[in-house]
């Protein structure tokens, strides 16, 4: 905006093109074009060009020339580009920048778990440690060896790190400790961080990622005193670490836990008649789930009185989402010897609620899940596979993503054109991404499925590696026994399915794909297909 307001006020309307391989100036996710002064416009021919534009592009932190200016006019492909600083990353969009960073945690904490003091007893192999840490730093959950049992104190602080760090992503917190240090962040760092906060703007970033630790500690700080009551009575000074790692693991959503002394994979099953326990790891799940600029947006809500359309839409459906699939899992379980059955009233609607708000990505279990009904795995699995709310520490499709198809899909029925929430229109580009990351997520979670049915015949359900690929997806973690029983391949394929779920189908394929100048739009004739 420094640049428009260095310009003369007097102008003409002559609009001066950018550059067709990017755009003249782009703040806060817009492109801005600089209007030149009457008295710059020359004969046809020559360079149009202007100390003011000069000045104004200096003063956007830009770089530009005359030459360049001329090269965009005439159209010049073959023009030497002056080549970039920084190596590989100064050409990487955020998204990709974004996906490094998370490969970059996982090898660090892959080496760090397969060191012998991170073992109780032995030494954990690779393909296992590196599965641990992709379940970790992608908050999933999912393990091929009992945390307990396995990791000593040192793999158990390397674990919780890994937790923290894949729950707020290593941009927000490297970020977040250079402003601590009072360094300034240029344009790319705050496009990178605004990425990683999902905030709306370059302006908003520095906020958002004040207010995204400030309620990670502030939360974990409150959900680690609230279990001290229960935990440092029964495990004596050992229930303060225990304590701090399972709030941080449930309001991370990442599933991970220190019960395994009450039996390998136990998880909160030992819990069950706990209400005090599960109350307060359900309202950390919640807290988690929910994204933090929802809770930002409840914090000012009195006084502002109102709540944006995103936080309606997420606070509807989530309550929606956990209120039916606890009715459900309640009703499909209420006499199962082995789930439901032996507990009271008041323990079965507690445990009932207590799965469903877990596995919307929070991965604790109070009652033995491979026990449950195919139908009750199935309803399971569609919660896991839709996931928390963006810009939360869950992962899965996200629950905006289900709302806004499903609500298209009644607008559909209606007769209306366009999708309408709350008297509101959602434009079309937010109906296509929906449709897009529910398809890719439907093929990952499926594809995978397959495999693993097919490479793990005659011990495997069709029904259990849907299940625990919807976990592995939604960065759930919920098993059914099945990851302890995969073969090399389904392993690495799982860590696959993992990340893809963390940092999102149609951001890891935008990474994996962009190209510079795939922004440029072509105008093509305008096709019909009956359909329907």
């Amino acid at each position: 905006m420094g640049a428009i307001a260095a310009l003369p006020k007097k102008t003409l309307g002559f609009l001066v093109l950018p550059p067709l391989d990017r755009p003249l100036m782009t703040i806060g996710g817009r492109c801005h074009f600089i209007h030149l002064p009457k008295d710059t416009i020359e004969p046809q021919g020559k360079k149009v060009y202007h100390r003011e534009y000069e000045k104004g592009i200096k003063t956007a932190g830009l770089q530009s020339s005359p030459e360049r200016m001329e090269r965009s006019r005439h159209g010049e492909k073959n023009a030497k580009k002056p080549r970039s600083k920084g190596g590989w990353l100064a050409g990487r969009s955020a998204t990709q920048i974004i996906c490094v960073s998370f490969l970059v945690v996982i090898a660090a904490g892959t080496l760090l778990l397969t060191l012998p003091i991170s073992s109780r007893s032995g030494r954990l192999g690779v393909l296992d440690a590196m599965f641990t840490a992709t379940s970790a730093t992608c908050v999933t959950g999912l393990v091929v060896r009992d945390t307990w049992t396995q990791f000593s104190a040192f793999g158990q602080f390397v674990l919780l790190a890994l937790i923290q760090i894949g729950g707020l992503g290593l941009v927000t917190l490297t970020s977040f400790f250079a402003l601590a240090m009072r360094r300034r962040m240029g344009f790319r760092g705050l496009r990178l961080l605004g990425e990683s906060v999902s905030a709306d703007s370059f302006s908003q970033a520095t906020q958002v990622l004040k207010v995204v630790v400030g309620l990670a500690i502030g939360f974990e700080s409150l959900g680690a005193v609230l279990l001290m009551f229960a935990f440092v009575p029964q495990f004596g000074l050992e229930g303060i670490w225990i304590s701090i790692f399972t709030s941080i693991s449930a309001f991370c959503n990442a599933g991970f836990d220190l019960f395994g002394r009450f039996g390998e994979y136990a998880s909160l099953t030992p819990y069950v008649n706990n209400f005090y326990v599960q109350a307060v790891i359900i309202f950390m799940i919640a807290a988690g789930g929910l994204g933090f600029m929802v809770w930002v947006e409840l914090g000012e809500y009195r006084k502002k009185r109102r709540l944006s359309l995103h936080a309606k839409v997420v606070l509807l459906f989530s309550v929606l989402l956990w209120l039916g699939g606890a009715a459900a899992i309640v009703l499909m379980e209420w006499s199962n010897p082995a789930t439901l059955g032996p507990l009271s009233v008041p323990s079965k609607l507690m445990a009932g609620l207590f799965q469903s708000v877990s596995t919307r990505t929070a991965g604790m279990n109070t009652v033995d899940l491979a026990a449950c009904g195919p139908i009750t795995k199935l309803v399971m699995s569609v919660l896991q596979f839709i996931g928390a709310a963006p810009g939360s520490t869950g992962g899965g499709v996200k629950v905006t993503t289900f709302a806004v198809l499903f609500l298209t899909i009644r607008s559909v029925a209606q007769g209306r054109d366009d999708c309408v929430i709350a008297n509101h229109r959602i434009d079309q580009k937010t109906v296509y991404r929906s449709l897009t990351i529910i398809t890719l997520g439907a093929l990952a979670a499926l594809g995978s499925a397959v495999f693993v049915y097919y490479n793990t015949a005659g011990v495997v359900s069709v029904i259990d590696s849907i299940f625990e690929s919807c976990s592995a997806f939604g960065t759930v973690g919920l098993s059914v026994g099945v990851t302890s029983q995969l073969n090399s391949a389904a392993k690495v394929l799982y860590m696959l399915v993992m990340f893809t779920g963390r940092v999102g189908p149609v951001s890891l394929a935008i990474s994996l794909t962009s190209k510079p100048g795939d922004n440029k739009r072509k105008i093509l004739p305008e096709g019909h297909i009956n359909v329907g």
